[in-house]
């Protein structure tokens, strides 16, 4: 379940990125561009700005703004899986970085850190973590100190992991900034996952629900949705099954009333559910819908192979 939630954090915490660009220039807002569901599309569409850079005539070259994108066609590549080609693309970055480049230096530390954790190199993702945070710190760039924070959140051991996430949820929590407030939601996610992670469900309950909370009051849709569906999810672990249950079948509802694309994780919860209930019919319905979307997701194809073949054995 950990390496699940990684993604669920990784879809939650990037979305709360899209800063505006510095400067004057009419450039693209890249950050409000992220697909991260799509990261091969995003990153063409990424890649389509870089002509634009030096050979149009409606904007001035910026170097910051020409290395920060780099690093977001990395982090594109790293989701893919493209190890090889995202360390080079952040290589290129690191050619680029003067001392003046402060974002653009930890977005590219911040950048490296998770292509080597995606890649199983967790031992040297944490050092280029900790760089970043420390960084991050001295040059008060908060914004990225919370993303350094948060990602040492996810690389350390459970024990460690609240330590990091209580870091960045202060710095969050106190601060003025509304870009750097909204990372609040996705760390109370964070922590609610290590509680959980402990055995510690009744306090990650009390962590997912504020972090539901805080979601609906930002009115992100998807976000709102992922948040619900982790109240739900703990509310099985507590084993309460029906209260689980209405949550997981008010999201199917809510999907279907708007006509979203269904969600696998949703249908493979509600068959956990069905199954603890004991009502194999209905888990057997919940466990195919689950394979027929989940063995789409080439993410959890490579990481959680296991998880695919019980949910397919189970659909028979």
């Amino acid at each position: 379940m950990k390496s699940f939630v990684n993604v669920l954090l990784l879809i939650l915490i990037i979305s709360c990125q899209a800063e505006k660009q510095p400067g004057i220039n009419p450039l693209p807002n890249f950050d409000a561009m992220w697909d991260y569901q799509h990261p091969d599309s995003t990153e063409i569409k990424f890649a389509e700005i870089l002509p634009l850079l030096k050979d149009s005539p409606e904007f001035t070259y910026d170097i910051g703004y020409h290395a920060e994108l780099l690093t977001q066609i990395a982090r594109a590549q790293g989701i893919q899986s493209k190890f090889e080609e995202a360390h080079k693309t952040l290589d290129q970055v690191d050619s680029m970085i003067t001392a003046d480049l402060k974002v653009a230096k930890i977005r590219c530390l911040l950048e490296r850190g998770r292509v080597y954790n995606s890649s199983g190199n967790t031992e040297k993702a944490i050092t280029i973590f900790l760089e970043a945070w420390n960084y991050g710190v001295d040059n008060h760039l908060d914004f990225h100190s919370i993303d350094a924070a948060h990602m040492m959140g996810i690389v350390e051991p459970p024990e460690k992991q609240i330590e990091w996430n209580l870091k960045a949820l202060e710095v969050a929590e106190r601060t003025e900034d509304q870009r750097v407030k909204g990372w609040v939601g996705a760390l109370y996610h964070n922590i609610g996952w290590t509680y959980h992670d402990l055995k510690e469900y009744e306090k990650a309950l009390d962590l997912f629900q504020k972090g539901y909370e805080w979601r609906k009051s930002q009115y992100n849709e998807q976000a709102t949705q992922i948040a619900k569906w982790t109240v739900g999810r703990c509310l099985r672990s507590l084993e309460k099954y029906d209260e689980a249950l209405n949550i997981q079948n008010e999201l199917l509802q809510e999907f279907e009333e708007k006509q979203l694309e269904q969600d696998g994780y949703v249908f493979e919860e509600l068959a956990e559910l069905y199954l603890k209930k004991n009502n194999r019919p209905e888990a057997k319905k919940y466990f195919k819908l689950a394979y027929e979307y989940l063995s789409k997701d080439e993410w959890l194809k490579i990481n959680e192979p296991e998880r695919l073949e019980r949910i397919k054995k189970l659909s028979k």
